[in-house]
Order: structure tokens, then C-alpha cells, then sequence
């Protein structure tokens, strides 16, 4: 372990600027590293690691009855067409059918940076961007990453829970009061858009440590000491297979990812390599903020998967029966 951390210390252009790392093992924090100007209180940027923190959202509001994953007809705008098919689960694999461009350097061709940061007709709504896009697949039967789609689904469960229009207030109570204040996330900070819609695509701001909290709750199937914050059937739906991507050579579970590399791991990612990675058999949570570019993320992967495995199986994982593989 100690090998891998140096390598990621030493700033080295094979593995990108490291701004934050932590190792949480059996619950205690074994291993805590910052870069230049960056300590245990500075809040940084997820990126789509915001794609998991809306999946636990969406959990607890499905838990509470507001929300079901095979409801349709989620949209007016969607009444008329093929659209009105798609289900919460389909946003939730990934596999609406919905046309989108997930391109993070060709701005002309880029769907993800038109939505964000483009002049356009739906600007300073980003879930109406996406509702507006046409189906090029059937739902269910295609696999697409995109941003367009979580902010889809912050925009579904705004609504679930009675959002006012161009108002941030219900789900700002909702998130603080069901996952960000028993967690102890005191120092995440989710970003809104022009609309009020949260930009569960990409916006939350946090320590590496309340990062980690996150981190720990999934490794605790969805528990937060005595208290259940998300259900086991909620926390096996995230880390269950959908669909395999040749891009990163990560599988894709219900808005989380899973690594092939070791066995019943989840991994909440983001752009320019953010990491939340728990690994239930190690009893183990790491998370890695920073800037690398996605041509050495492989070298990153192969970093961090050697801090991952010098931590030898602790416990056994739990099937979707609730018994133990």
C-alpha cells in the first residue's frame, strides 16, 4: 500500500495531481493525504461521485412510498411517444433509450457541455434539456452513460417531493435532513441550478472525509450506526449488473459502479478521477480527489486497485437474500 500512496504523492504526470486520499479500514482512518494547499477541511469538487448521492436520494424517497422504479409516463412532455415507456429504472442503468453525447472535451458535439455550461433554450435548465432529447433505443434494452439523465431524475424526485417551481427548498430539507445531517456531512454544499433543479449530474462539494461518510454508508448497507438510512434491497439494486462499458472497463450497476477487479466492490467515480471505492470484503473505503486526465486513468485505477488489495478479505459479502456468498 504505502508504494501505491507514494506514487500517488509524488504528483507523477502517469497518475495526475492527487489533491486528496483517504483509507478508511474497519471503520478507522488508516491512511490521510492532501496535496498543496489542500487540507482536511477544504471542500472539493465530485463531479459525478453526485450521480451516487442522487441514487441515495432517490432510494430513501422510494423507501417513503413518493417514488417507484417501474412507474412510466414520467414526463407531459414525453404523453405522445416511445418516450413514455421509460421508467425510473431505465434512468437509473442508464438505458432510457434517450439520445446523448457524453463528451467532455469537443464542445460542438457535447451534450453534457452544452447542458451546463451552453446558451441555449433550455439554459439554466438542465432536466429540461434532457427531457427534450428523442429516443434512438428502445428503453431497457441499451446501455448510454449521461449526465442529462441523472438531472432527469433530480428533477423526478423534486417533483416527488413538492418542489415549488424555480425553488431549491424541498430538496435542500430533504437531502440535509435525511442523508447529509445523520451522516455528518456537514461541509457537503450541492449546487442548484438557474431552475432549482439540483445538479445531481456533477455539483457536490465536500471534504474528502465527509466523502468517506458517504462512503461508509453504502459499505454499512445503507446503515448509519443503529439507524437505517437506505435499505438492503436499495444498496444491492446499486451494485447489481446492468450493463458493461468498454470505455473505463468498469461495469455499471444502478447509478453506481462496480469493478471487475475486486469482487462485490462499488465505486462511485467522477470526471478527472474522483473516487469513492468501498470494498465490502475488506471492510474498506478509499476516496481519491484530484485531476487526471482520462488518458492515464488506467495508471490511476491500477494505483488505487493496489491500495484496495493490500487489505486481505475480512468478511463475508451479503447475497440479495440477505445470507452470505
Amino acid at each position: 500500500m504505502d508504494s501505491a500512496i507514494a506514487v500517488l504523492a509524488s504528483q507523477s504526470p502517469n497518475v495526475g495531481n492527487t489533491t486528496a486520499l483517504l483509507v478508511v479500514h474497519n471503520g478507522q482512518i488508516v491512511r490521510e493525504m492532501y496535496g498543496p494547499d489542500v487540507d482536511a477541511e477544504t471542500t472539493l469538487i465530485s463531479w459525478s461521485i453526485a450521480k451516487t448521492i442522487t441514487q441515495a436520494l432517490v432510494g430513501m424517497a422510494v423507501a417513503d412510498g413518493l417514488l417507484s422504479l417501474d412507474q412510466s409516463n414520467l414526463f407531459p412532455e414525453w404523453e405522445n411517444d416511445l418516450r413514455s415507456g421509460i421508467t425510473l429504472r431505465h434512468l437509473l442503468n442508464m438505458s432510457s433509450g434517450l439520445e446523448w453525447r457524453e463528451d467532455y472535451i469537443d464542445d460542438a458535439s457535447s451534450d453534457v457541455i452544452d447542458m451546463l455550461f451552453g446558451d441555449n433554450e433550455f439554459s439554466g435548465d438542465h432536466a429540461a434539456y434532457a427531457i427534450a432529447k428523442t429516443l434512438d433505443a428502445t428503453p431497457g434494452t441499451k446501455y448510454l452513460y449521461s449526465s442529462g439523465t441523472t438531472n432527469i431524475v433530480t428533477r423526478l424526485l423534486a417533483r416527488a417531493l413538492g418542489e415549488l417551481p424555480n425553488s431549491s427548498d424541498a430538496m435542500n430539507a430533504f437531502m440535509r435532513s435525511r442523508l447529509f445531517g445523520p451522516l455528518g456531512m456537514t461541509s457537503a454544499k450541492p449546487r442548484f441550478d438557474a431552475s432549482g433543479n439540483f445538479v445531481g449530474s456533477s455539483y457536490v462539494y465536500a471534504t474528502a472525509r465527509d466523502f468517506a461518510r458517504f462512503g461508509l454508508l453504502y459499505l454499512n448497507d445503507g446503515a448509519w450506526g443503529d439507524r437505517e438510512i437506505l435499505t438492503h434491497d436499495w444498496v444491492q439494486f446499486a451494485g447489481t449488473f446492468f450493463a458493461h462499458d468498454d470505455e473505463n472497463g468498469f461495469d455499471y450497476g444502478g447509478h453506481m459502479w462496480i469493478s471487475p477487479d475486486d469482487k462485490g466492490s462499488m465505486l462511485s467515480l467522477g470526471y478527472q478521477g474522483q473516487h469513492i471505492w468501498i470494498s465490502p470484503h475488506r471492510n474498506l473505503v478509499l476516496v481519491r480527489l484530484g485531476v487526471t486526465d482520462a488518458s492515464i486513468a488506467p495508471n490511476l485505477h491500477a494505483e488505487l486497485l493496489r491500495i484496495v488489495r493490500s487489505f486481505p478479505h475480512e468478511r463475508a459479502l451479503l447475497g440479495n437474500d440477505g445470507t452470505s456468498e
